[in-house]
């Protein structure tokens, strides 16, 4: 398992009023998503993978994600079980969507 801690600061903070949520489930070729509202522009995106030698390419998926977002004020905790970049990106952007809904 390799685990890292990717630090961006987001042009805005998330919209919307839920405190957390979750989405996607840790299976083969997928990954679960928790998102927590913490305050501030600043958010966190901690990363747990079993496919080791892959930091380069998290950093460019979510240094995306964060331009296309805006997940400021958010601590993002991802649970990988070895899903490609596209599903990261998708389940990402599902999450940011989940939590800007109203509580």
């Amino acid at each position: 398992m390799e685990h890292f801690t990717i630090h961006a600061r987001a042009a805005s903070r998330c919209a919307g009023t839920r405190a957390s949520a979750i989405i996607g489930v840790v299976a083969s070729g997928n990954l679960e998503v928790l998102l927590e509202r913490v305050g501030g522009d600043a958010c966190d995106i901690e990363v747990a993978t079993s496919a080791a030698g892959f930091r380069p390419i998290w950093e460019a998926v979510i240094a995306d994600f964060v331009e296309r977002a805006s997940p400021g004020g958010l601590r993002i905790s991802i649970n990988d079980g070895g899903a490609r970049p596209d599903t990261v990106s998708l389940r990402l952007m599902q999450g940011v969507r989940l939590i800007s809904e109203a509580a």
